[in-house]
Parts: structure tokens; sequence; C-alpha cells
């Protein structure tokens, strides 16, 4: 059985841990040592993460599964947004599963639940940014009805990346 469970403040540590761990995963072998480290340390310290969570417009949420932690997801409005004009939208800013936990429907499972909650908070839209070379999640993205609407950049260390940006209307 799949569920969310919202993180709290006292959370920190273990959503750091993960938080790490799942971008080092998924963009490890495409991004320098040196990019990934600065990454690491300056968007997903603790100073940084605490901050997000004690934001009232930012959600965290862990993905369960037989009590265990697959993934996690987060999801900003109004302020919280990374982009600004989406004010009346949900932003899914984050969405990551273990790789050992990939292809048994937790992906599905949260993207509907953030689809759930932007319904829920009345959302003209739910929108996400995706690394342009990321061809999985796109292809992943499209199936449940997201399309390209822009682009923005996107930086990773001192990389510049270009993210696409998606959006499924509701």
């Amino acid at each position: 059985m799949m569920e969310l469970c919202k993180i709290l403040p006292e959370d920190l540590k273990t959503l750091q841990k993960i938080s790490r761990e799942t971008f080092i995963e998924t963009f490890g072998k495409e991004n320098t040592e040196e990019d990934l480290r600065k990454y690491l340390e300056e968007d997903l310290g603790e100073k940084k993460l605490l901050e997000e969570l004690m934001h009232p417009h930012s959600h965290f949420f862990f993905s369960l599964a037989e009590g265990k932690i697959t993934g996690y997801m987060k999801l900003n409005e109004q302020s919280a947004q990374t982009e600004k004009g989406h004010e009346n939208a949900v932003e899914l800013q984050r969405i990551y599963v273990y790789k050992e936990f990939k292809g048994r429907g937790i992906g599905k499972f949260m993207m509907e639940s953030a689809l759930s909650f932007a319904m829920d908070h009345h959302a003209p839209y739910l929108w996400l940014g995706v690394w342009e070379k990321n061809t999985a999640a796109i292809s992943f993205y499209e199936k449940l009805g997201f399309v390209k609407f822009s682009e923005h950049i996107f930086l990773l260390g001192e990389d510049a990346q270009t993210d696409y940006l998606m959006k499924k209307e509701l």
C-alpha cells in the first residue's frame, strides 16, 4: 500500500538525506562532481531546506510503501513558486523516487496526489520544470498529459542548464 506523509521540520535530516541521495542517483552521472557538490551544499543544505520547509506555501511529502520511504515531492503555491506569473497555479518543484523503487507505480501515485492537491486548491493547472536531457521524465510527464509551455535556466553549481516548463490543465 502506498501513502503520502507530510514532512515536518523535525524530519529535516531525513529530508536532506533523501534529497541528496535521489538527486545524485538521478543526475550524478551527467554532471561534474564540483557542480553536484555545490548544488548539494547550497540548495540541499540544512539551512535552505529548513527555510523551504517553514515557508507557508511550500508542502513536502514523503511517499511510503510498506512503511519504507520510497521518495518525496515538494509542491509550491503562491509566493513559494520558483517562477513568477503562476500564482494561481501549483508548482511541482521536486518529485523523486529512489532507484530501487522505480517501476512500481510510485511516481504515478505521487503525481496523482500532486494533481489532487492542485485541484483541491482550485488551481487552473499544475506545472513543473524538467531538465531537457531527462528524456525518461519528459516522457513520463507527457504520458500524464503535461505539455511544454516554456523554458528556463536551472543553475546546477556553475552549469546553466535548460529546463522545460511543462503544465497540465486541470
